[in-house]
């Protein structure tokens, strides 16, 4: 894998370019110069790369926050709290109240505004309270070429992006995030449940446990790597990657499928022929 931006850099060579060492010297740099600080953390490989970094250079300075709702699945938090105490770095789990706000329940186009708006406020509480110099979170250079409502949050907060102000990129991440043995370094990107209900349909927690159920059941039955259930009301449409279509696309599969996602109220089950993509602007 590469990456038409960074010529020759892979994941699979040994070692590490030059220039990524000179951005992650840079990186080190900026963590150094930002005090006591909390990252937003969710488990995935932007935020949990910068977790273990921000701990290498601020040591007891640093810890990690992450947000628990209805949003979020319980393996999900369960990984990323595993993860952190493997390398011995505090996280806090922070109950995030979104769906308390109007905006974000509506699901407009820009409700990861009012989500990261909500973590953000958390944060910045607790920062006043206890006195942190700052708060940080994982943003890269790639996100900065799609609609991105949550970096909105992020600067109306004063929110730091330290990868992103040391010009890292996604694959660069990932290549430094296997260097150090983080296991997450080739994690699929994920994003919360309510990415998988369409702009427009209210969020509720119906919704969102019908979504992490039939997701945790699909992937652990066929043993699928991405597997998006998308809730389209009555119908649930599945999207896994391409090379996975065929797995679930069988007469047998399809029948354990329906059967299943029944269960949890779906009347109409649809295998995507195209596979997975991301359904809006957010990351899905």
């Amino acid at each position: 894998m590469s990456d038409p931006r960074h010529p020759g850099l892979t994941l699979r060579g040994p070692g590490i370019d030059p220039q990524l060492q000179t951005k992650r010297d840079r990186l080190g740099a900026i963590l150094g110069s930002l005090g006591q600080t909390v990252v937003a953390y969710s488990g995935g490989v932007d935020s949990a790369f910068l977790l273990v970094e921000a701990k290498r250079v601020l040591g007891d300075r640093a810890e990690g926050a992450i947000a628990d709702s209805p949003s979020l699945p319980r393996s999900e938090l369960d990984q990323a709290i595993a993860l952190a105490g493997e390398r011995g770095i505090r996280v806090r789990i922070i109950e995030t109240q979104e769906m308390e706000r109007d905006a974000y329940v509506a699901n407009g186009p820009d409700r990861c505004y009012h989500c990261k708006a909500e973590l953000f406020g958390c944060l910045e509480a607790m920062a006043e309270t206890e006195g942190w110099a700052t708060i940080a979170y994982g943003a890269v250079t790639d996100d900065l070429g799609d609609v991105r409502p949550g970096m909105r949050a992020a600067d109306r907060y004063q929110v730091r992006a330290p990868l992103l102000e040391a010009g890292l990129g996604k694959l660069e991440v990932r290549v430094l995030a296997r260097s150090l043995g983080l296991p997450v370094w080739d994690k699929p990107q994920s994003a919360c449940l309510a990415s998988r209900i369409p702009h427009g349909s209210p969020v509720t927690r119906e919704k969102l446990r019908q979504v992490e159920q039939g997701e945790a059941w699909l992937r652990g039955a066929f043993d699928l790597r991405v597997v998006r259930l998308r809730h389209e009301g009555d119908r649930a449409r599945i999207e896994v990657g391409l090379g996975e279509i065929a797995r679930i696309s069988t007469d047998a599969a399809i029948s354990r499928i329906r059967q299943q996602l029944g269960a949890l109220g779906f009347q109409d089950v649809w295998i995507d022929p195209a596979g997975y993509r991301r359904a809006d602007p957010s990351p899905s």
